[in-house]
């Protein structure tokens, strides 16, 4: 649900803990503020674990306890994915998480000592202001079937970039060893080309192996009903015409970059 900054603002009352965290790799650390922002209590450092996570909610129920406070929203800078075990432990034990734009927390750093130095200790206390403001987002985390779609989702787009990447490589292979290979097959990506490519995947392989050799490494990789000499045929002239010109992988002849 979106909430304007005056009803943020209302959702801090005098019976509210602001809590704000700041949001590490192994260690986190803590401050507990009021809705006015006077601190209350010592700040806690704790680590990113169960134990960690369960030493923090005994603090700040200590604190409520010792402040009359009835409840606690806790702000948290998001920083990578460091911070999403500690807001699932929270929201499984009902406290309200929200988070601060990292730019805000950027910013507003001047506001005690006049610097943007970063540091353990004044980071919280920037967030929980932040907080008590209204200036805050509230997560939007997907849950049961809606959080496996969204892992899907970021796997599914991983390997999308990692295959653009190697289409590319492949791409670029053909330019500067092989660019007549796609006089004999028109799409590199076809079956038979792909089995071309893994056994033969310079002119001068496929020279070697001669027609006879192309079509007999088909026999073994395609359906025979794919396989055609006339193509077996293009492939070992195109190849034959440029095998003078690319020498083995690391070692190309000046003249391919002339020629190609």
């Amino acid at each position: 649900m979106k909430y304007t900054q005056n009803e943020k603002i209302l959702q801090v009352t005098e019976k509210t803990l602001v809590v704000g965290v700041d949001i590490a790799n192994e260690r986190h650390v803590g401050r507990a503020f009021d809705f006015r922002g006077v601190e209350l209590g010592k700040r806690i450092e704790f680590e990113n674990r169960k134990e960690g996570m369960e030493k923090f909610l005994d603090w700040a129920n200590k604190i409520m306890k010792a402040n009359s406070k009835e409840n606690v929203i806790v702000g948290i800078e998001p920083t990578g994915h460091y911070w999403l075990c500690f807001e699932q432990y929270l929201r499984e034990n009902g406290i309200k998480v929200v988070l601060v734009n990292p730019f805000h927390v950027k910013r507003s750093k001047e506001l005690d000592d006049n610097t943007q130095t970063k540091s353990d200790i004044k980071d919280p206390k920037t967030i929980a202001m932040l907080v008590k403001d209204g200036r805050y987002t509230e997560p939007n985390i997907p849950e049961g079937i809606y959080a496996e779609m969204r892992v899907a989702m970021n796997i599914y787009e991983r390997l999308q970039k990692r295959l653009s990447v190697l289409k590319n490589q492949i791409i670029n292979w053909l330019d500067i060893y092989f660019p007549e290979f796609l006089e004999a097959f028109s799409d590199w990506e076809g079956k038979i080309a792909i089995a071309t490519l893994r056994e033969m995947p310079l002119p001068c392989d496929v020279v070697e192996k001669g027609v006879e050799g192309i079509i007999e490494c088909w026999r073994d990789k395609v359906d025979r009903r794919a396989i055609s000499r006339k193509r077996a045929m293009e492939l070992a002239e195109a190849a034959r015409l440029v095998k003078n010109f690319v020498f083995p992988i690391y070692n190309v002849s000046c003249k391919v970059g002339l020629c190609y």
